[in-house]
């Protein structure tokens, strides 16, 4: 986590603060076998217990984001800032053709923030820099920094023309609506709300 509001920006101060996720960078048999340790010793359970299920997903290096509907309907959308206070960047978030601005289901949450990536694919980078440069324009350095960059514009027309993605992967905030119990539910739920899930 790490990230001031830009001037220009109003600031929107999260109600469950958007934390990063831990960076694992031993990818042997004994690194995972020391996660599931650390994790087994983090919720406390004996050698007795059960194993630990887990849900794996793809990491994509974007821009997170905190989406919030209420009653079905997109109202607003924030950056991750500082992990308590972010940008709102609602109206750039609504030119991204992943993110639906009504969930799709009869009978939405109250409040459900959903967390997510917003992201631009190695392919869809190569084709807008090769557009870029055969027009003489301003090429991307990379697509992470792509994607940010688009979703930090005062002008929400630079963000519709860049190719973006999205990825849900979580939850924030959440009234009038039973959240699943696992990992792997909350993103079958998701999907089933039309977010594009891992």
């Amino acid at each position: 986590v790490g990230g001031k509001v830009l001037d220009g920006f109003a600031s929107v101060r999260h109600v469950v603060p958007m934390l990063s996720i831990r960076t694992e960078t031993d990818t042997t048999a004994s690194g995972a076998f020391a996660f599931d340790a650390r994790v087994r010793r983090e919720l406390k359970l004996s050698e007795d217990d059960p194993p630990v299920e887990y849900a794996a997903e793809l990491k994509f290096d974007g821009l997170a984001i905190n989406l919030r509907y209420e009653d079905g309907v997109l109202v607003s959308a924030a950056t991750r800032g500082d992990g308590e206070t972010g940008e709102e960047v609602t109206a750039n978030v609504r030119t991204v053709g992943q993110i639906p601005l009504r969930l799709r289901t009869e009978e939405p949450p109250v409040v459900i923030e959903v967390r997510g990536e917003i992201y631009m694919k190695r392919d869809d980078f190569l084709r807008f820099n090769a557009r870029a440069e055969a027009a003489g324009k301003k090429m991307l350095v990379n697509p992470r920094n792509g994607a940010a960059g688009s979703i930090r514009q005062l002008d929400s027309h630079i963000a519709a023309s860049r190719p973006l993605s999205f990825y849900a992967y979580g939850l924030g905030e959440v009234k009038g609506w039973k959240v699943p119990v696992t990992h792997s539910a909350v993103l079958d739920a998701l999907s089933n709300f039309a977010l594009p899930v891992c």
